[in-house]
């Protein structure tokens, strides 16, 4: 097995990265091989210098590739370079000192309380299985901000319906309890009556199936959400990862503890969830605003 091979099963399999991260991490290193073979005929990248990488990056920005994208592809190599430091194939990071290049500040926006309440309480879902589970997906994406892949690797024995809690493995094999509000174990023991009657279930330890009986995959996630929250919301982006930001956000402009949202989202520094503060901050202007005496005309 190369070590190419060797450090995406760690990624897999050590760090639980979800397939489409795996596949962003392959392309990234794909392409600098591509690179370092056509530029340099040079066909092992395992062993190169900074001078060398640096030259790959010229390319790309000379290729009008923005520079959050090329920040991305330059973090996949020198989570590579750590992974053979790791493995003793080299001795030092040729990236240790690399400075990622300046992007702007990236906002999403989230959904609003009233879209959110809109999507869960006017909108009519089907009284089948499908309607069931894309209804319960929506609501424990909002209610808890676990991620999409967290949703889709959820396992049955994770789901304690007794203690009103799930048990959710994140990033790097982390695990952590999240609580369920009473609607959503409503919705729970609706869907768990619908999934008995599904006559084949292949992938029966996971608690999210398709009609067919299979663990759900990443664009259903992704089309149940865009279009649900597409009859309430005319946001350009709708995603599973705009319902995290959006639990955040509720939470935080309801007064939550930072430290404690970082714990319900698995964030393992602050420095993650405070990205999610710019929108409570804009909440607290609108009370300042309306509230303090020295606004009132």
């Amino acid at each position: 097995m190369s070590s190419l091979d060797s450090f995406i099963s760690y990624l897999s399999f050590e760090k639980n990265y979800s397939i489409h991260t795996l596949k962003a991490y392959q392309s990234d290193l794909d392409e600098f091989t591509s690179f370092c073979r056509q530029a340099f005929e040079i066909s092992a990248i395992d062993d190169v210098s900074y001078a060398l990488i640096r030259s790959w990056i010229v390319s790309l920005v000379d290729s009008s590739i923005s520079n959050r994208s090329i920040n991305r592809k330059v973090a996949s190599l020198k989570a590579y370079y750590r992974f053979l430091q790791r493995i003793e194939k080299i001795t030092t990071n040729p990236l240790a000192k690399h400075k990622a290049l300046k992007t702007s500040k990236k906002i999403e926006v989230p959904f609003s309380e009233l879209e959110m309440q809109n999507v869960l309480h006017q909108i009519v879902f089907k009284d089948d299985f499908e309607g069931c589970r894309d209804k319960l997906m929506i609501e424990l994406l909002y209610t808890t901000g676990i991620r999409r892949a967290e949703l889709m690797n959820l396992k049955l024995t994770a789901v304690d319906l007794n203690r009103n809690t799930i048990l959710v493995l994140g990033k790097r094999n982390k695990e952590r309890i999240v609580p369920l509000l009473p609607s959503t174990k409503k919705l729970f023991l609706a869907y768990f009556d619908k999934r008995k009657e599904l006559i084949d279930v292949f992938d029966e330890s996971f608690v999210f199936l398709t009609k067919a009986g299979v663990k759900i995959y990443e664009t259903l996630v992704y089309r149940v959400i865009n279009k649900y929250l597409s009859e309430v919301s005319s946001k350009v982006k709708k995603s599973p990862h705009i319902l995290r930001h959006t639990f955040a956000t509720h939470l935080l402009n309801k007064g939550a503890d930072l430290n404690s949202v970082k714990e319900l989202l698995g964030h393992s520094s602050l420095a993650s969830t405070q990205v999610y503060t710019h929108n409570s901050i804009a909440e607290l202007k609108k009370v300042h605003s309306a509230s303090h005496p020295r606004n009132k005309k």
